[in-house]
């Protein structure tokens, strides 16, 4: 009796076993099938966030377009995008403005899904499953002409420059008239080295205008002039006015180019081109924007001074003489530039961080163009005050001599700091009107939540 009561006791155990075994199975599977694979979560965010350089023959070194290409470099990938090296996306996410046009960062949850991807083998999962692949403009097609309906009105190219294979950097800086003969203005601008070889030799170009203005006709920014029309370097290629707003280019105006060559081991002969779209000659918006520069530290391009095994920090203020909307932030440093900080001080002592770029990577100049509903609007009297930081210790990575002291220069082994900032200055009425339409449309927005 005793016997098979045991032996009744181990069946049923056994059996409590396997239905006690069957959900943790379940569970399991489960768990199996929510694991990240390549087709279904990762080839979406690499397709969103990295093709449009790491694909063939582009400025990337590696393509990952294909489970193939991506899976030598999966734990690569992982430790660039878990310390957000990549993309490339330099913006503080803890402190000011973090709404932007352009932002091509990862989200913390696209993150999350390519370290957990990688932690458990980087499976390439069912191939039907694959996002359509992607559709690139070809590099002769303006990204813009489908914005604007067309290519751009206007191209102004620099002339032709050939660059040794082997050669110190050169600067290149020609003046090219525009051909322009009466005055127009601009909605929308693209830069860009003229073939894919010219964007390996072209660290950078500016392209500055020269034209004559009447007096004050600049208002608030007639201390800058006219100012920078457009930069290129890696990851930027153009800008679009907001409604209402654009560039003044007269007639007799002519471009003075200043173009950031370097050598790649190859004799490569390119130019630059500048397209320009123009509003209808019956159409003046009501609002002109200045693209300037406003350096990070006072005295003149002799006070930068950054000296040996030390982080050096510099300042500088600009007073807004008018009132203006910010459209964007761009810091420009060199190899030993760690960060930059532009920040409003408002006319009633409140202080407002607008952006911080604290781990500044001289690859890449970005450009961070404020969302509509985001662009701050600030009043005349507002300070702009710019802080710069320099590491010039044998702690940062790339410092081609910590022993050497650096001065302000155009050599990339040089330094610089200054911010490309777009700015629409607003009369009194315009900037009142700018501000209740903000206000109104923040309001619709919370009650929408």
């Amino acid at each position: 009796m005793a016997l098979w009561n045991m032996r009744r006791f181990g069946l049923a155990a056994a059996l409590l076993g396997v239905v006690l075994a069957f959900p943790v199975a379940a569970l399991a599977a489960e768990a199996v099938d929510e694991q990240p694979t390549f087709a279904k979560d990762i080839a979406p965010i690499f397709r969103d966030k990295c093709e449009a350089c790491h694909r063939a023959g582009y400025i990337a070194p590696m393509s990952l377009q294909t489970y193939a290409e991506v899976r030598p470099w999966a734990r690569s990938i992982k430790q660039r995008v878990e310390t957000r090296q990549m993309p490339p996306w330099h913006i503080d996410k803890a402190v000011g403005i973090q709404a932007f046009k352009n932002d091509r960062s990862m989200t913390d949850a696209e993150i999350e899904t390519v370290v957990r991807w990688v932690d458990n083998g980087a499976p390439q999962g069912n191939p039907a499953d694959l996002p359509p692949a992607a559709v690139f403009a070809d590099d002769d097609v303006w990204n813009y002409a489908d914005v604007f309906g067309g290519p751009p009105d206007l191209v102004i190219y620099s002339t032709p420059y050939t660059m040794p294979a082997l050669a110190q950097d050169h600067w290149w800086k020609p003046e090219v008239p525009t051909g322009l003969t009466e005055d127009r203005w601009i909605r929308g601008i693209e830069i860009r080295p003229s073939t894919v070889p010219g964007r390996r030799i072209t660290h950078h170009a500016l392209a500055r205008l020269q034209q004559e203005e009447e007096d004050d006709a600049l208002g608030a920014a007639s201390d800058i002039g006219p100012g920078l029309l457009m930069e290129w370097a890696v990851g930027k290629q153009g800008e679009v006015m907001r409604p209402n707003s654009g560039k003044l280019i007269k007639a007799g105006s002519s471009i003075v180019w200043d173009i950031h060559y370097h050598a790649v081991g190859e004799q490569i002969t390119d130019t630059v081109e500048l397209g320009l779209y123009l509003y209808p000659k019956e159409v003046e918006p009501k609002h002109r924007q200045v693209l300037a520069a406003f350096t990070t530290f006072e005295g003149g391009r002799e006070a930068l001074s950054i000296l040996p095994n030390q982080v050096t920090v510099t300042e500088a203020f600009h007073v807004m003489k008018q009132n203006g909307r910010i459209e964007n932030f761009q810091p420009h440093l060199h190899l030993r530039g760690r960060g930059m900080q532009m920040e409003a001080i408002l006319p009633d002592g409140d202080r407002q961080v607008l952006s911080l770029v604290s781990k500044f990577d001289f690859n890449w100049h970005n450009n961070y163009v404020y969302a509509d509903d985001a662009a701050p609007l600030l009043p005349k009297g507002t300070v702009l005050a710019f802080k710069a930081w320099y590491d010039n210790t044998a702690g940062l990575r790339g410092n081609p001599d910590p022993n050497q002291w650096v001065g302000w220069g155009d050599r990339t082994v040089d330094e610089m700091g200054h911010a490309w900032v777009n700015v629409t200055y607003l009369e009194d009425a315009d900037f009142e009107a700018a501000k209740a339409e903000r206000e109104a449309a923040l309001e619709l927005t919370s009650n929408e939540q």
